[in-house]
């Protein structure tokens, strides 16, 4: 019985499908860098070179991330580099060329607890990465709280950054002073403490939803830095 072959339709068809399906998971980056890339021809066509140099500065932040992933070897879910692309543009470019830290005075707080968050669950990964995927190397409470440090520490460290550029270049990136400081270093506290504890109910092993889905997709991409986690799956 002859088997019949695909033909050139089904074989577009496919291939249609592939680059659609590439394009709606990766719009968000798609679009930032397609608006960046025009920002960038238009600022330079009306001279507006400040605006031109951040759109470009921004454009290629928004690469370092895919770029330092695959220095390191490392796979990275499309919602987190989603998401890292979204935070880049939202702080620098809608920050600075759209004015949003003094046209919103909760724009700041927001992007604190976002990056917060974010860094909480980058601290987990790191430290569950280091005990190779070992949920029973120490107790989840104990990873957890790890990866809150990491997390608030490079908050006060940015806090830090804030404050010299202050007194060395006489910016105001610190607004009111200390009041804006501990705002900021709160507010990070918050979004660390959310952040590693979707770590914590991740190593608890119960049914994953939302973000936490997002940790234990990252540990199966990179299942050689895990190996006891994919062990533990196995018995």
């Amino acid at each position: 019985m002859a088997i019949a072959r695909a033909g050139p339709s089904s074989y577009f068809r496919a291939m249609y499908l592939t680059l659609w399906r590439h394009l709606r998971t990766n719009l968000p980056i798609y679009a930032v860098r397609i608006f960046l890339t025009a920002e960038i021809v238009i600022a330079l066509a009306t001279r507006t070179y400040t605006t031109a140099f951040i759109a470009l500065a921004t454009l290629g932040m928004t690469m370092l991330p895919a770029v330092f992933a695959s220095r390191l070897h490392i796979k990275l879910p499309i919602t987190f580099l989603s998401a890292a692309v979204i935070f880049i543009f939202a702080t620098l470019y809608l920050g600075e060329v759209g004015d949003f830290y003094e046209r919103y005075w909760w724009w700041d707080d927001v992007l604190h607890f976002g990056s917060a968050m974010g860094f909480g669950i980058l601290g987990f990964l790191m430290v569950f990465m280091m005990f190779e995927g070992d949920r029973y190397a120490a107790p989840p409470w104990a990873i957890s709280l790890i990866a809150f440090c990491v997390a608030v520490t490079i908050g006060a460290i940015w806090e830090i950054f804030e404050f010299g550029m202050d007194q060395i270049f006489g910016l105001n990136m610190q607004k009111s002073g200390l009041p804006d400081t501990m705002s900021d270093l709160i507010i990070d506290s918050i979004g660390a403490a959310i952040g590693s504890g979707m770590g914590f109910v991740y190593l608890l092993g119960r049914p994953y939803h939302g973000p936490v889905r997002l940790i234990d997709r990252f540990v199966r991409m990179n299942r050689r830095y895990f190996r006891k986690a994919e062990d533990d799956r196995r018995n």
